[in-house]
């Protein structure tokens, strides 16, 4: 009886692991390797034999209390032992469960970014924008802060663009009107709002701020690209100036 409950049992393990993976491949999800759910499945089915025979023994008359004490010891010893793996290991499935991110998804982790590329049971591979490949384990990941671009409905982005001083107040009026009409005259792009901030140390500060369709950085990147282009453009043409970094020294001459 207990050998075709444990043979039970594991078929029904082995039913929703396969159910698992099917229903992943279904979605298309690629966000766990799938040796995480074979290794754990393993890992439960082992349990489940390991229980099957200490209820064996014990029908059959053995003391199985000095087994079971020396089970938990051992394992006890294993789990310290192996710590910083079984770390990583369970948080890929607090990754895979929680989802704070999935294969695909652009994050910024710390000081690096990137593009997820595989969800692994130790470690989780970033593909930065330079290119190369960053390998961080899964408990570092679980600690720490991660911001995922791919959550957001909208990008928002902000830029400061400053002007000379030597701008009068109707040509800086005329740069707001057109700095707005560029942007709100663009594809895939919605304006927020554009203001003259603050008089900085060397130029008159425009704080811009606008919204993309678009979660990607490249087309982010590509918008901003053009936005500076036209604004350039339209201010030459207006001849409004666009400063470098000046300092003016008064010298007082006592006679």
């Amino acid at each position: 009886m207990v050998y075709y409950i444990t043979k039970g049992i594991q078929s029904i393990i082995n039913f929703c692991a396969k159910r698992l993976l099917e229903k992943e491949r279904e979605k298309g999800n690629d966000s766990l390797d799938p040796s995480a759910i074979l290794l754990l499945k393993r890992i439960a089915i082992g349990l489940v034999w390991g229980i099957a025979i200490i209820l064996l023994l014990q029908n059959f008359g053995y003391n199985v209390s000095a087994l079971v004490a020396g089970l938990g010891v051992g394992g006890i010893a294993i789990a310290f032992a192996l710590q910083n793996i079984l770390g990583d290991f369970f948080a890929a499935f607090s990754i895979y469960f929680d989802k704070p991110f999935e294969t695909g998804d652009y994050i910024v982790v710390g000081d690096d970014s990137g593009t997820v590329k595989k969800i692994g049971i130790k470690s989780t591979r970033i593909q930065t924008l330079r290119g190369e490949e960053l390998v961080v384990s899964n408990k570092k990941l679980t600690d720490m802060k991660i911001h995922n671009f791919k959550k957001m409905d909208k990008r928002r982005a902000n830029f400061t663009l400053g002007l000379g001083y030597s701008t009068s107040n109707k040509k800086l009026k005329k740069a707001k009107v057109i700095i707005e009409e560029i942007i709100e005259n663009m594809e895939g792009v919605e304006l927020d709002r554009v203001n003259f901030t603050s008089f900085g140390d060397f130029s008159l500060d425009f704080e811009i701020v606008y919204y993309l369709d678009s979660r990607e950085y490249s087309f982010y990147m590509d918008k901003q690209g053009e936005i500076n282009f036209k604004i350039k453009e339209k201010l030459e043409e207006e001849g409004i100036n666009i400063p470098y970094p000046t300092q003016t020294l008064n010298i007082n001459k006592n006679e």
